[in-house]
């Protein structure tokens, strides 16, 4: 047990879209990943997802509404909805997701898929 610098952490990457994990537990892992741009619409059929923005603000976009969460927000997605995370500017995001949760819901075939990710 040894505390985490979350700054740290993101200051150990560059690129967007591609979540590392910083932690585990009870079957949660707590990631981080770098937001800019547009993601893809997509759903969790059996996941929960949590969203916590750290620096700078996303846009989660669902099929009748889009969310802004700006530093210190946070949302918990349920599972089953569409929804499709964007930056206008580089954003720094924690997120709490189950160990089997794809970045990209059941969309596995997709360029933005992380498989396997890092641990940092």
């Amino acid at each position: 047990m040894t505390s985490i610098n979350i700054k740290e952490k993101f200051e150990l990457f560059d690129d967007y879209w591609n979540p590392r994990i910083i932690g585990e537990l009870n079957g949660q892992l707590v990631k981080i990943a770098k937001f800019k741009g547009e993601f893809e619409m997509h759903k969790h059929d059996r996941e929960d997802e949590l969203f916590q923005v750290i620096k700078g603000a996303i846009q989660i976009e669902f099929e009748d509404r889009t969310e802004t969460l700006n530093e210190g927000d946070m949302i918990v997605v349920p599972h089953g909805v569409m929804h499709k995370p964007s930056a206008d500017q580089e954003a720094w995001v924690l997120m709490f997701e189950p160990a089997s949760t794809v970045n990209t819901g059941e969309n596995k075939e997709s360029e933005l898929t992380r498989d396997e990710l890092d641990r940092i």
